[in-house]
C-alpha cells in the first residue's frame, strides 16, 4: 500500500513551520540540510505528516502551492505507466542525497506529484 505525503511550497519555510507549529501544535521531525539554509523541514501533526519545501519564487498568489509526494516500490517501473493513466512525466528520475529515487510528474489536471522510493543504504 503507498503512502501519501502532502508538500507545501514556500517561498518562506521558518514563516510557514512557525504557522503550523503555533496553531496546530506541529512538531519539526526532520530537516534538509541540518545546518544552513533548510530545503525541506518535515512536521508531524498528530499522527499525519507533511512538508514545507522552499521555493524563493513561488507565486503565492497562484491557486496551489501543494504537492503529492507518493512512495512507491519501484519508481522507474510506474513511470512506464504515468502517461497510459493520463499524467505526464517531467523528467527522468533522481536519485536525491537524501535517500530517495524520485519522478516528477503531472496528474491530468496538471497537479504537481512526486514519486518517491526509498533507496537501500
Amino acid at each position: 500500500m503507498p503512502t501519501v505525503q502532502a508538500i507545501i511550497s514556500t517561498p518562506n519555510v521558518d514563516r510557514q513551520r512557525a504557522f503550523y507549529e503555533r496553531l496546530l501544535g506541529a512538531v519539526e521531525t526532520s530537516r534538509y540540510p541540518a545546518d544552513g539554509q533548510v530545503f525541506f523541514v518535515g512536521l508531524k501533526l498528530g499522527d499525519s505528516e507533511f512538508g514545507l519545501v522552499d521555493e524563493a519564487g513561488a507565486d503565492l498568489s497562484a491557486p496551489s502551492r501543494i504537492l503529492l509526494s507518493v512512495e512507491v516500490p519501484d519508481v522507474d517501473a510506474l513511470l512506464e505507466q504515468v502517461e497510459a493513466a493520463g499524467g505526464r512525466l517531467l523528467g527522468p528520475p533522481t536519485d536525491m542525497p537524501w535517500g530517495q529515487r524520485v519522478a516528477h510528474i503531472h496528474d491530468p489536471d496538471g497537479n504537481m506529484v512526486n514519486l518517491t522510493q526509498t533507496l537501500s543504504r
